[in-house]
């Protein structure tokens, strides 16, 4: 009689376990149509981990979403201990910084019960202007250009030389600068919005908003922020300064709110998309189950597609930079209708790779312009254009008149490995990258959470590095 395992087994995996953050061997399987992931820590047992719900989406990320590596123009450390152990970014590292964060502070005006930076009013120090300044310079030294710079913390925007951090920001050659801001400072300040508003150009808001209701913003950010949040983009609507609405999603808390969110920003004239963030976990996570609260990508954009009309599960895509972490899809706003725009192509066009007939001409060209179009690093004076470049690809498509960014919506999925999800394959690939405030290097966020913030380099990862070289 042949005995058959209750899953279909799909590859091997490098992961970390939970509990001590040692490397540990682990495969992925699928079962019951999720995508899981099994590990084993000799000195902690077994552990199994929700991937994905979807495995047809996860596989075409994995499998099909695929284009050439891009590298930053300098690698920062040498490749020593392994991944995740050479942050950052060392040789082996995949992916050049399509966003990067500069923390000014780790003072905060709010005690966020889910803060992976532990931020709090209790945290005083800010950074010098001339430290951030050699953060800046790390940024421009690694990527020449840099895609987009988002300045956070903490909150930023209390930080005394903030005008003075944002002038020198803006006299370097960044594409895109964005402030990461709960907004308090842009509701109550009327002379901080007005000078904000004479930086508008290049410059957006990177907002948090996680939902409409009373009790998930008490449980995510330790206050009702209802007023706040809605004056806040009252005010940037007001001043016509381009933000993003950032949440924060968590299971059984504000997981059921994601499509009248975006029902809702589409509303806002200033807003030019939402991105969504399941919880990470890291820093400060107050009460949060990994088992029970913790949210895949795959199980948001599922939400997504059910909460709202406005798009198509072939309208939310991989994005290629980082396709396991990162979906995306793009929408026109014009004359008050919306558009999608990634479901006017074929998606049998686009995950089909050198195949020997096809069905439109320019299949090279066609993927070109969506992998350039689908990615997190592009600054907003560029995405018309290369929206443009995608719609002339596909057949009896006309470019819009007078595209500009605040025509273009996006929705984003977010997703930060932890120890339980951990991939060092997918680790290589990761796009969102922070400063280390001491030296400039440039660490994946998905690292430097567990290994690189504050004194963790010597009080856990010193540790693991001298087993390595034992």
């Amino acid at each position: 009689m042949t005995r058959v395992r209750d899953y279909e087994y799909y590859d091997v995996v490098l992961s970390l376990c939970s509990t001590c953050l040692r490397k540990v061997e682990g495969k992925l399987v699928f079962a019951d149509g999720k995508v899981l992931m099994q590990k084993r820590c000799p000195r902690h047992g077994a552990e199994t981990v929700l991937i994905a719900d979807d495995v047809e989406y996860w596989r075409r990320a994995r499998e099909a979403f695929l284009k050439p590596s891009e590298m930053p123009r300098r690698f920062q450390t040498p490749v020593r201990f392994g991944c995740p152990f050479d942050c950052g970014l060392c040789a082996d590292h995949e992916q050049h910084a399509c966003l990067s964060l500069i923390e000014l502070t780790d003072h905060c005006n709010l005690t966020c019960p889910i803060c992976y930076a532990d931020s709090s009013p209790e945290r005083q120090g800010f950074r010098p202007l001339a430290q951030i300044e050699r953060m800046l310079d790390a940024v421009v030294e690694a990527e020449g250009e840099p895609d987009v710079v988002q300045l956070s913390g903490g909150e930023p925007t209390l930080h005394p030389d903030f005008f003075a951090v944002l002038a020198a920001a803006r006299a370097r050659p960044i594409r895109h600068l964005m402030i990461n801001t709960n907004g308090l400072r842009i509701a109550r300040d009327p002379e901080f919005i007005e000078r904000l508003a004479e930086h508008r150009q290049g410059t957006e808001v990177y907002l948090q908003f996680d939902s409409f209701e009373r009790a998930a913003l008490e449980e995510l950010r330790g206050a009702d922020l209802r007023d706040v949040r809605r004056r806040a983009v009252e005010q940037l609507n007001e001043h016509g300064i381009a933000t993003t609405l950032v949440v924060t999603v968590k299971r059984g808390a504000n997981d059921h709110e994601l499509g009248r969110i975006i029902d809702w920003a589409l509303e806002q004239p200033a807003v030019r998309g939402v991105t969504f963030q399941p919880v990470q976990v890291a820093g400060r996570c107050d009460d949060f189950d990994p088992l029970r609260d913790r949210l895949t990508l795959t199980e948001v954009r599922r939400r997504i597609l059910e909460q709202t009309d406005v798009f198509q599960p072939a309208e939310i895509l991989p994005v290629p930079c980082h396709p396991d972490c990162i979906a995306m899809a793009y929408a026109l706003k014009r004359a008050g209708t919306v558009l999608p725009l990634t479901g006017l192509i074929d998606p049998e066009l686009l995950v089909s790779v050198g195949r020997d007939t096809i069905a439109y001409e320019g299949e090279h060209e066609l993927r070109e312009a969506l992998f350039g179009a689908l990615s997190l690093g592009n600054a907003a004076s560029d995405l018309p254009v290369r929206l443009r470049d995608l719609l002339c690809c596909l057949p009896a498509v006309s470019t819009p008149d007078g595209l500009g960014y605040e025509n273009l919506f996006r929705v984003i999925v977010l997703q930060f490995l932890d120890a339980h999800s951990f991939d060092v394959r997918s680790v290589k690939k990761a796009c969102v990258q922070i400063v280390h405030p001491d030296d400039g290097r440039l660490i994946p966020l998905d690292t430097y959470n567990l290994f690189y913030r504050g004194d963790l380099e010597h009080t856990r990862l010193a540790e693991l590095r001298a087993e390595v070289e034992r």
